[in-house]
């Protein structure tokens, strides 16, 4: 009888705690929850792999929670707060890191092989964003319709590449804030100015980087921002290197990719598992090939990357302000775009 009742306790209060709690079954509580941005997740990238990879490796489930490019990334984190419905947030760059760390929602933790990272890509010593990959902003052209590529960013607002170029928001994406930054670097004070004198040659501003890539690729236009490691995707799954990196003669901006755990995730431990997983070299290596940007370990390169160019100076450009982004925005309204 007291056996019985005992059994009937333990039952009840097995009920009433987290493991049996109703909607939580055991698969979900060997997960982790991640936000990134769209090529990350996507058939092509370096998502769906990593997912299986870290699975085998620790019985914990990967769910990838896509949300556009990285500026749309950081507004759904800073609109959700504490009710984000996820465990790490991954895709952010250090444009945007002073936004995220100031927001209070990130904690800290330094993963395993934090060590291996090389040290000019650590963006916070407390490690609340944690590099995962970089590389450098560059101006990708088609080499077949476009013999000559442009030295600089003042010869891309000459009357030759009038309706030649594709951009990305500053607003919305990550390169497109790369982007404003490296004007601003160059110009100070004038980079107003210099995006008057650019207008004429933007063909269109697109919401994020994988819209506007598209379109290049498509024969819109025979120049787009992107990355100097674009050029080996091109060389590796089509045996071309017809589309090349411009390199400019007054350096290029570095972005440097990093992924937090959130104050409020659900899994913690599996997220902290996932984050160690991150830095080892079994995800690194998924890197060049899955996102076409430099791993942030010493690991071996595909050959494919013998053709991503390097840029002899390195500019390092001050995130831009929201007025700046405002005065940005009126710019570009009255040109047009």
């Amino acid at each position: 009888m007291y056996r019985k009742i005992a059994v009937l306790a333990l039952f009840a209060a097995l009920a009433n705690s987290p493991l049996f709690s109703r909607g939580a079954s055991s698969e979900e509580l060997r997960e982790v929850v991640i936000w990134t941005y769209d090529s990350i997740n996507s058939e092509w990238g370096p998502g769906p792999a990593a997912a299986k990879d870290f699975r085998e490796r620790s019985g914990i489930s990967v769910r990838w929670v896509s949300h556009g490019d990285a500026g749309e990334l950081l507004a759904r984190l800073l609109l959700e707060k504490e009710d984000a419905r996820a465990d790490i947030i991954l895709g952010l760059d250090q444009n945007m890191a002073s936004r995220a760390l100031a927001s209070g929602l990130l904690e800290a933790y330094k993963p395993a092989g934090a060590e291996g990272v090389r040290p000019e890509l650590v963006i916070d010593p407390n490690w609340s964003l944690i590099p995962f990959d970089y590389s450098y902003f560059a101006f990708v052209y088609d080499s077949e319709t476009l013999p000559r590529p442009p030295a600089s960013l003042e010869e891309l607002t000459g009357e030759s590449y009038a309706g030649k170029i594709i951009l990305m928001d500053p607003r919305s994406s990550s390169p497109g804030l790369g982007f404003f930054g490296w004007v601003r670097a160059v110009y100070g004070p004038l980079w107003q100015d210099y995006w008057r004198r650019l207008s004429p040659s933007i063909l269109t501003i697109s919401d994020g980087w994988s819209g506007g890539y598209g379109l290049f690729t498509n024969g819109e236009a025979p120049l787009v921002l992107s990355y100097t490691t674009s050029p080996p995707y091109h060389l590796e799954y089509e045996e071309t290197e017809r589309y090349k990196a411009a390199i400019f003669d007054g350096g290029h901006p570095i972005q440097v990719e990093l992924a937090g755990l959130l104050r409020a995730a659900k899994n913690k431990d599996n997220a902290r598992a996932f984050l160690d997983y991150m830095l080892s070299p079994a995800f690194q290596a998924l890197i060049p090939q899955g996102n076409w940007m430099y791993p942030v370990i010493d690991i071996p390169l595909p050959d494919s990357f013998r053709i991503a160019p390097r840029s002899g100076k390195v500019l390092n450009a001050e995130p831009a302000t929201e007025a700046e982004l405002n005065e940005w925005t009126a710019l570009m309204r009255e040109a047009g775009h």
